[in-house]
């Protein structure tokens, strides 16, 4: 099969994305792989239903997008899924009984980790000692972390992006909490963002993510050899599930055994592939059914921790 690629960059904005949308569809697309971020995945995909097009976001984790209609599909876990098994993950793996949260209250992503995260560790009978939110400029956590360290807090979740997130880590080794920091897929490239000179901060620090680099899986070793020849550089999720989300697409197009918006949809709800970040097929949502990645930071190193069902 010959596939051509029409790529447009939507710079993280929803005027953009729409715009971008738009002009991808004047060109003839059959199908779509984006958009990246929630906000302008739920914008696109507005349009995408009205167009009957099949939408495929790699990275859109806000558990809205997919209901918008039943031809937008979605390769990332959602982010009530990575609340959920960070809270047992701390309850079970780390035995913690004191949990708190901190989260980005202006950010769709991170208030609904955060939201997930308190539920479950809730129903799991942990000590929620604090919920704090935080707004999107802020750079100085330290009277926050100060107190939940005085409420001896044994794991911290901060579900945001990985700017931000190294910052929470530096300055909570700075004030001497030596708790665990949890986090969410956002975390992935926090050792890139965190100083050199900083990075053991970063030690018993564990995010949810999508796959693993240290996954011996054949799939995976073969992807990461290949992604780093061709960029010089080890993949992040993003990559890996931009690239799931292509073969995904390649094979409902094979068994619908045309491009047609209707069959491609019929097809992706049935089909079952072996991707880099775990084998996927789709619930009636149109969420992927698959594992998820936990990842502790070792000396400056993503390490699999354990997988676990999402």
């Amino acid at each position: 099969m010959q596939i051509e690629l029409e790529v447009l960059d939507e710079k993280g904005d929803v005027t953009e994305a729409m715009n971008a949308y738009n002009l991808l569809m004047e060109k003839g697309i059959v199908a779509l792989i984006g958009d990246v971020t929630s906000k302008p995945c739920l914008a696109v995909a507005d349009l995408a239903l009205e167009d009957g097009i099949p939408m495929i976001t790699p990275t859109g984790t806000n558990a809205d997008i997919t209901l918008v209609g039943p031809n937008i599909f979605r390769t990332c876990f959602i982010d009530p899924t990575q609340g959920k098994v960070m809270a047992t993950f701390a309850a079970t793996d780390l035995a913690a009984k004191k949990v708190a949260v901190m989260y980005n209250t202006s950010d769709d992503y991170s208030s609904g980790c955060a939201a997930a995260f308190k539920t479950k560790a809730e129903e799991l009978g942990l000590e929620v000692v604090d919920y704090l939110g935080y707004g999107a400029d802020d750079q100085d956590f330290r009277t926050q972390l100060t107190t939940l360290m005085e409420k001896q807090t044994e794991a911290i979740f901060c579900p945001d992006y990985y700017n931000t997130d190294a910052l929470i880590a530096v300055q909570a080794r700075e004030i001497g909490y030596t708790g665990a920091l949890l986090g969410a897929d956002g975390w992935d490239g926090v050792i890139g963002a965190t100083p050199e000179d900083k990075v053991a901060a970063l030690n018993n620090c564990f995010f949810a993510n999508h796959y693993s680099t240290s996954d011996t899986n054949p799939v995976v070793v073969n992807f990461l050899a290949a992604y780093k020849t061709e960029y010089g550089e080890d993949a992040n999720s993003f990559a890996a599930l931009g690239y799931d989300s292509m073969y995904i697409l390649k094979a409902a197009i094979e068994k619908a055994g045309s491009t047609d918006s209707a069959a491609v949809v019929a097809a992706l709800n049935e089909v079952s592939v072996d991707c880099v970040t775990g084998t996927i097929s789709f619930d009636d949502n149109g969420d992927p059914i698959k594992t998820v990645a936990i990842i502790e930071i070792k000396d400056g190193a993503n390490t699999l921790k354990t997988k676990v069902e999402g």
